[in-house]
């Protein structure tokens, strides 16, 4: 299968300054890490504050750069500053807060707002915003004003917008931090239908364990580097390893850890009640 993401030894640094504006120190967000990532994937990336996960993120719709290292998105040099919007048209984003991606009055008129600016045809227009509604439920708002929307449905507003663009692949940046857990349900019910009904690539920054769970494959990041990597099953079992570096697992993998830690011998990968139930029944 061919990769989207292709990131080789990616080293990148950002300079704290001094009251006199001068350079004091360099600290390194990622430190020669090297991710690929396959069309039509669903990944996320775990890790808490300050881990990288978002500078990463950042590199890949060029918002940041490296300064070592190779980065090819869809086989374009995302290195090279001249490809930064051919890089945009294959890597949407979706941001923390949605207010700050929203920038119209009326809903439809924001979704229409990116591929105005690349100079898509009025009839094409049309067409990609009724689609890109219709995509994330949201087709019965189109003329309400984003002011009248939950977070959750203007976080599905914002993602029609990078819908609208026709990207290869989306990164969604912490797109569900500042939801209820209604929103974050609607959030990644929507994430998981572009994936698997619309073949669109899909990189989840975040770090709420039970929205990994589904991923096709988990990245860990701790000071700028991938510490561990697989399925949801071959990384939640990780359980001491996880909570070392301040991450949660789910609750069903914690539960069954926590009893083999009693002396019990049950599967560790477990990440569902029903698997637990299923662990404990045969155990009798």
């Amino acid at each position: 299968m061919d990769h989207i993401i292709k990131a080789d030894n990616i080293l990148f640094e950002y300079y704290n300054y001094d009251e006199n504006g001068e350079k004091k120190e360099a600290i390194t967000a990622l430190n020669h890490i090297s991710v690929s990532v396959k069309k039509g994937e669903f990944l996320v990336v775990l890790g808490h504050n300050g881990s990288g996960k978002s500078t990463f993120a950042k590199h890949l719709n060029a918002i940041l750069m490296p300064k070592e290292g190779t980065l090819f998105v869809s086989g374009i040099d995302a290195a090279n500053p001249q490809n930064v919007w051919n890089i945009r048209e294959k890597v949407g984003m979706v941001f923390q807060n949605p207010d700050n991606q929203i920038v119209a009055t009326i809903v439809e008129e924001d979704v229409a707002f990116g591929p105005e600016n690349i100079g898509i045809p009025a009839e094409e227009i049309r067409t990609r915003v009724d689609d890109a509604l219709n995509t994330v439920d949201m087709s019965e708002y189109k003329l309400r004003s984003p002011n009248q929307l939950s977070g959750g449905q203007k976080q599905r507003i914002a993602i029609a917008g990078v819908i609208a663009m026709k990207p290869e692949c989306i990164v969604f940046d912490e797109s569900t931090a500042m939801l209820d857990p209604i929103g974050r349900k609607q959030v990644m019910e929507t994430m998981h239908k572009l994936n698997k009904e619309h073949g669109i690539t899909i990189i989840h920054i975040t770090h709420y364990m039970q929205e990994a769970i589904l991923a096709d494959r988990i990245i860990v990041m701790e000071k700028g580097e991938v510490v561990l990597e697989g399925s949801p099953k071959e990384v939640f079992k990780e359980v001491e390893i996880l909570k070392n570096i301040g991450l949660d697992v789910p609750d069903t993998t914690y539960l069954i850890y926590l009893l083999n830690k009693e002396g019990f011998n049950f599967t560790p990968d477990v990440l569902t009640i029903k698997e637990v139930v299923d662990e404990i029944w045969q155990s009798k």
